[in-house]
């Protein structure tokens, strides 16, 4: 049986990074910020081709190329984009002070709820800089790597649960999950050795095959046991 191979974003979204990540609170707002040297890092580890840029504009063709777009009304935007496995996805994130306000390129206030007026600073490249590696790290949620932070989530998603459906000697169908099913297949695995002669062989190539098949093989093998015996008993 030929296994399917788990796509980028099964495998980075099946990452735990809580161990990983920051919580800073702003007023009555928490925010979770993931470490984003950890997250290139583990990135890397399991892509090494993988490649980030940091896009770069200029207002006309004399000025200089500078990580970021600025707009009077809207202030700093920077983008980013990441390519994993011939896959590129592009992201953007604004350039925020602590309280996740838009800076721009001076200082301007604003009125607060329970607080009064507050002053949101002018954005230094510093503060470019902090959005940039963020604006990475959000880049690579798109991929699957702690995605689960941007959702409100406290863990990743788990993979819903498998379902095993067995038909059993009335035709009724029984359906259970898959801790159930392999106990299930263990007690009949050893009523298969006690009652009806299954040796140690035939009962670890039942246990290296898929629950479901095993299920079928016991079956089989105690069926046609019975039978063996009961025309051994009738002759």
């Amino acid at each position: 049986m030929i296994e399917k191979k788990e796509t980028v974003f099964e495998t980075l979204n099946s990452l735990d990074v809580n161990g990983h990540t920051d919580t800073k609170k702003s007023g009555n707002v928490s925010l979770t910020y993931l470490s984003w040297a950890w997250a290139w890092a583990e990135v890397k580890k399991l892509y090494p081709e993988a490649t980030y840029e940091i896009k770069q504009f200029q207002e006309n063709r004399y000025s200089p190329m500078l990580p970021y777009q600025y707009d009077d009304l809207t202030g700093y935007m920077v983008w980013t984009s990441v390519t994993i496995e011939g896959i590129t996805h592009d992201m953007w994130l604004p350039v925020m002070d602590g309280a996740n306000k838009a800076m721009k390129s001076k200082p301007y206030k604003y009125m607060t709820k329970y607080n009064g007026e507050k002053t949101v600073e002018a954005a230094s490249m510093f503060d470019v800089n902090k959005a940039i590696m963020r604006c990475l790290v959000k880049n690579l949620a798109m991929f699957g790597l702690g995605l689960y932070i941007y959702a409100g989530e406290d863990l990743p998603e788990e993979p819903p649960a498998k379902i095993y459906e067995v038909v059993d000697k009335t035709g009724k169908i029984r359906k259970y999950d898959e801790p159930t099913f392999k106990a299930i297949v263990e007690k009949f695995s050893k009523l298969a050795s006690d009652s009806y002669g299954a040796t140690e062989e035939l009962q670890k190539r039942w246990g290296n095959m898929p629950i479901d098949e095993a299920y079928k093989c016991i079956g089989e093998y105690i069926d046609n046991t019975k039978q063996e015996m009961e025309e051994e008993n009738n002759g």
